[in-house]
């Protein structure tokens, strides 16, 4: 069976307590080889931490989403960066900005997404980026972390993170990815009415895309408005190799090639050619 990633699973959130053996169980079958756990704050990174250490499949990325800023004192970076030495932890996230439900002032978003971007730089570590309506704010952040990386010589530069769930256009998409970012793809791209999201996937490159569930949301058809699990990526990367007219072997090797090299994941799979 081709190997495949998902690259943004809550598994640690409370729809699969009940059943998530049963739940990796499935992921096994379908050829899920690995799966990143992003936290949203404190305690979903201790979780996902924990639960990393039951399974050799799971990996974790620790930080605080925009939506719990408020949660943010003066020890949460210091315990992030404890947190984030753990030798299970691949990346910093999920962090960013979201401007569409608000639930912090947009000020605290942003003071502890440069906060979290310098614990990103410090440690070498990619970053889990979610945006939501604030892209305007978002970018120049991003772009001028990236160009410090870069001056500075960092490793990090070459593969900063990735954009999770990115729901923007083509033109935002290829400007993200000529700075050396990555496109999440998730189950969105399986919808019927999705043919402007479609339409950006088909002109990105297969080697900026990763494959995502960032379930329990946003589940791919036939499943859309039902709990999503990490055993459904093989329908989102079906999805993908039509949109890109490539075969599933391809697509499942390409996507977890680039998963491997954001995320410090071995083996890496080669390229051909």
């Amino acid at each position: 069976m081709q190997t495949l990633v998902d690259t943004h699973c809550h598994l640690n959130l409370n729809l699969f307590q009940d059943d998530l053996v049963e739940v990796l169980e499935r992921s096994r079958e379908a050829g899920i080889a690995r799966i990143l756990i992003p936290a949203i704050d404190l305690e979903t990174s201790r979780s996902a931490i924990a639960l990393c250490e039951q399974d050799e499949r799971l990996y974790a990325a620790v930080g605080v989403h925009p939506n719990d800023a408020g949660t943010w004192n003066k020890q949460t970076l210091m315990e992030l960066r404890e947190l984030a030495k753990h030798p299970r932890v691949a990346a910093i996230g999920e962090i960013g900005l979201d401007y569409y439900r608000d639930h912090a002032p947009h000020a605290l978003q942003v003071e502890i997404l440069h906060e979290q971007l310098a614990l990103a730089a410090e440690l070498g570590k990619p970053v889990i980026l979610h945006n939501r309506e604030a892209m305007d704010d978002l970018w120049p952040i991003l772009s001028s972390w990236r160009m410090d990386l870069a001056r500075n010589g960092a490793e990090l530069a070459e593969h900063p993170g990735v954009f999770h769930a990115f729901d923007g256009d083509a033109a935002k998409a290829s400007q993200i990815i000529a700075e050396k970012f990555w496109i999440g793809v998730g189950g969105p791209v399986t919808f019927k009415n999705a043919h402007s999201r479609q339409e950006m996937v088909r002109g990105l490159p297969i080697a900026n895309l990763l494959l995502e569930t960032d379930a329990p949301f946003l589940a791919p058809h036939p499943w859309r408005g039902r709990r999503n699990e990490p055993g459904y990526i093989p329908f989102i990367c079906q999805k993908v190799a039509e949109i890109h007219h490539l075969s599933f072997e391809e697509t499942a090797r390409e996507t977890s090639r680039n998963a491997n090299i954001l995320l410090g994941w071995e083996p890496v799979i080669e390229r051909n050619g």
